[in-house]
């Protein structure tokens, strides 16, 4: 992936979207040949140079100054995650020729997942691949596939499952809202690591086998989905609605656990199907998948 690139793309997207009149400009009933504001418009009301602006959309001015960036962000009208995937793209070097390190569970993590039995949890690394899951998350989320996968190179990817698993995306009723997400939260990861290999041959992958994926990629859609509230048809305990709220790692993997309203049809759902995913070999109450 080529930061210069995304720069210069997500830029346009969003001036894309604005219109004069969405941020006080009068234009005098003058035609415009391209949709949104004008280059030289954006500049304006960020207060920096119109050639200043231009480099920089076009990934010739790399590392600009906070306050240029958050001149811009306010012009364009960005919110929080937004704002940090523009000053991760901004200060985007040229992607690294090493291979980045293979992922690796703390011990405080697996201590985690282990500890919430009876709550589906799901560990996922920066690619969106499955690093551990206990036994209730497996359940919950793929319960078809094999929980503990042991070469890393066919373990379960929830981005890959949601657009290519016909299973994942008969969970979701409504499965575009779920995809939009999915997609949010990549380009996050794509600004955070743009020297990944991995990371750019999986949105490539993506692209070429799901055209939902790759009209979704192009927008530049940023979307942190810390938290989200999903209806989901399980095959097995039925219609249920639960929060997946994400805890966050010091080395920038996502814990996502999923939880139900208190005494609600779903919860009691979220119940049976924890009771139902017993298992003879406690040492397999959380799934990993080893490097």
């Amino acid at each position: 992936m080529d930061g210069r690139r995304q720069l210069g793309e997500f830029l346009q997207t969003r001036r894309s979207r604005l219109r004069p009149e969405d941020v006080g400009l009068t234009t005098h009933g003058d035609r415009r040949r391209v949709p949104g504001l004008r280059r030289e418009e954006l500049a304006q009301l960020a207060g920096v140079s119109s050639s200043y602006y231009a480099r920089l959309e076009q990934g010739y001015s790399l590392n600009a100054s906070a306050a240029v960036l958050d001149a811009i962000a306010g012009a364009l009208g960005l919110d929080e995650a937004e704002r940090r995937h523009l000053h991760n793209l901004a200060g985007a070097r040229r992607p690294s020729p090493r291979r980045p390190a293979p992922e690796r569970l703390t011990p405080a993590v697996r201590q985690l997942v282990a500890a919430l039995t009876d709550v589906p949890v799901v560990v996922l690394g920066r690619r969106s691949d499955v690093l551990a899951w206990n036994r209730t998350g497996h359940a919950l989320y793929a319960g078809h596939l094999d929980p503990g996968e042991p070469d890393p190179k066919a373990r379960a990817n929830m981005a890959k499952l949601v657009f290519t698993d016909e299973h994942t995306r008969e969970l979701y009723p409504d499965w575009p809202a779920k995809a939009r997400d999915v997609v949010g939260n990549l380009r996050l990861a794509a600004g955070q690591h743009p020297g990944d290999p991995l990371l750019a041959s999986l949105i490539g992958e993506l692209s070429m086998r799901s055209p939902e994926f790759a009209t979704l990629w192009s927008d530049h859609r940023v979307r942190a989905c810390d938290v989200g509230v999903y209806a989901m048809h399980h095959p097995v305990v039925g219609a249920m609605t639960v929060t997946q709220q994400t805890l966050h790692t010091e080395q920038g993997q996502r814990v996502v656990v999923a939880t139900a309203e208190p005494g609600s049809a779903s919860a009691h759902a979220l119940l049976l199907l924890a009771r139902g995913t017993t298992t003879t070999d406690t040492e397999q109450s959380i799934r990993v998948t080893r490097n």
